[in-house]
C-alpha cells in the first residue's frame, strides 16, 4: 500500500511539474512578445474607459436629468460588464489560440510528441490563462478606478470570487472546444474561434440586459455561461447578494456547465488530435 501510494504521489508530482512547465513557457512567450502585450493592454484600458464613459454621459446623450446615484449604477453596470468580459476573453483566447501559438513557434509537433498527458498540457494552458487574465483585468481595474469613483460598500466579494471561479471553469471548457478549430483548420480555425466569442458577447448581456434582445435571440442567452457569470457578479457587487442567494440561479449552472464542458472538451480535443496526426495537419501552417 505504501509503495502504491508513493507511486501515485510521484506520478501526480510529475504531472504537476509538467503543467507548471507550460505555465512557465507561456510566461516566457509573454516576455518575448512584451511589446504586443503592452499594446494590447493599452488598447484594453482605453476600451474599458471609453465604454465606462458612456455611463457618465448618459444624461447628456438622452437629454434627461438623471440622478447621480443612477449614473453611478449605470457606470458600475458597464464597468462590471467590461471587466468580466475582458477576463473571459483573455481566458478563452489563451486556451483556444494555444494551438496556433504552437504553430507560430514551430513547436507543435514537439509538444504533441512529448511524454505528457493531454490533460496535463491543457491544464497548464488553462492555469496560465486564468492567472494572466486576473493580472490583466486587475491592471485595467486599477486604471479605471483612478477615473471613476467606484462605490462597492455593499459588495460581497466572497460571493463574487465564487462566481468568478465557477464561470472560469465553464470558459475553460469552451476554450478546449474552440482549440479544436485551429487544430483541424490551420487556415481558418483561428478566425472561427472569434465568431464563437462574438456570438457569446452578443447574447450574454455584457453591456445591456438580455431583455432588450429580440425574442428569438433571448433563449440563446440562457445557454451562454457568460450570462450567469455576469448576472452573478453584478448581483454580488451591486446588490450585495451572497453565495446562498446566488447558488441555484447562477453558481450551480456555471459549475454544471464546467463539469460538462471540461471532460467533453478534453475528449473531443484528443479525438481531433488523433485525426490531425493521421491526416498530417499538425505540420501545416495557416
Amino acid at each position: 500500500m505504501t509503495t502504491f501510494s508513493a507511486r501515485r504521489g510521484g506520478a501526480l508530482g510529475r504531472e504537476l511539474r509538467g503543467a507548471y512547465a507550460f505555465i512557465e513557457r507561456n510566461a516566457n512567450l509573454i516576455k518575448r512578445y512584451w511589446a504586443w502585450e503592452l499594446v494590447w493592454l493599452a488598447y484594453s484600458i482605453v476600451n474599458a474607459l471609453s465604454i465606462t464613459f458612456i455611463g457618465r454621459a448618459s444624461g447628456e446623450i438622452t437629454g434627461a436629468t438623471i440622478a447621480p446615484e443612477q449614473v453611478n449604477t449605470f457606470i458600475l453596470f458597464l464597468l462590471v460588464g467590461t471587466l468580466v468580459w475582458h477576463y473571459l476573453s483573455v481566458v478563452f483566447d489563451l486556451i483556444s489560440e494555444s494551438i496556433q501559438w504552437e504553430r507560430w513557434e514551430g513547436t507543435i509537433e514537439y509538444t504533441f510528441m512529448a511524454p505528457i498527458s493531454r490533460l496535463t498540457h491543457l491544464f497548464g494552458q488553462a492555469a496560465f490563462a486564468v492567472l494572466f487574465a486576473v493580472l490583466h483585468t486587475a491592471i485595467i481595474l486599477a486604471v479605471v478606478a483612478a477615473f471613476f469613483r467606484i462605490d462597492l460598500t455593499r459588495a460581497d466579494f466572497g460571493a463574487m470570487l465564487v462566481v468568478l471561479i465557477a464561470g472560469s471553469t465553464s470558459f475553460i471548457g469552451l476554450g478546449m472546444f474552440a482549440a479544436i478549430l485551429p487544430l483541424l483548420s490551420p487556415e481558418k480555425g483561428l478566425q472561427m474561434t472569434n465568431i464563437i466569442k462574438a456570438m457569446v458577447l452578443l447574447v450574454s448581456g455584457v453591456y445591456y440586459p438580455i431583455s432588450v434582445l429580440p425574442e428569438w435571440l433571448q433563449p440563446l442567452a440562457y445557454i451562454s455561461p457568460a450570462t450567469y457569470m455576469l448576472d452573478g457578479i453584478r448581483a454580488a457587487l451591486l446588490e450585495g447578494a451572497g453565495i446562498e442567494a446566488l447558488w441555484s440561479g447562477r453558481i450551480l449552472p456555471l459549475l454544471l456547465t464546467g463539469l460538462l464542458t471540461i471532460p467533453t472538451g478534453l475528449m473531443a480535443f484528443m479525438r481531433a488530435e488523433h485525426y490531425a496526426k493521421a491526416t498530417g495537419r499538425l505540420k501545416r501552417n495557416g
